[in-house]
């Protein structure tokens, strides 16, 4: 099946230094020292990473996430709560902007 988004390019993540090398360093930096264990678990956050991945909707992520709890011992249950924390964050930051739009339309229907 073909797919706007290719599984392989995953795999190439990293040439992205290509064209920037200089940035690509510092965000590879970063995005190393992000996930080493500290307060939080390498597992734990490989868990809020797969949850965050369904709330961007970034395919890549979800493939590389999903194995990457998988490797850190996380079973089916548990990934799907994770992906059921990012839907009910969405979907409430979704409601929550309501307010603004009673806020506004009170303003406007005065």
């Amino acid at each position: 099946m073909k797919t706007y988004y290719n599984p392989e390019d995953l795999k190439k993540f990293g040439n992205i230094s290509e064209f920037e090398p200089n940035l690509s360093k510092k965000f590879f930096d970063y995005y190393g020292e992000v996930f080493k264990e500290g307060a939080l678990t390498a597992r734990e956050k490989s868990l809020i990473a797969l949850a965050v991945a369904h709330a961007v909707q970034c395919p890549y992520c979800i493939d590389a996430y999903t194995q990457d709890t998988m490797e850190k011992g996380c079973d089916e249950q548990q990934l799907m709560e994770a992906v059921h924390v990012a839907a009910a964050i969405k979907g409430g930051a979704a409601l929550v902007h309501g307010v603004q739009m009673m806020n506004k339309y009170k303003e406007l229907s005065m």
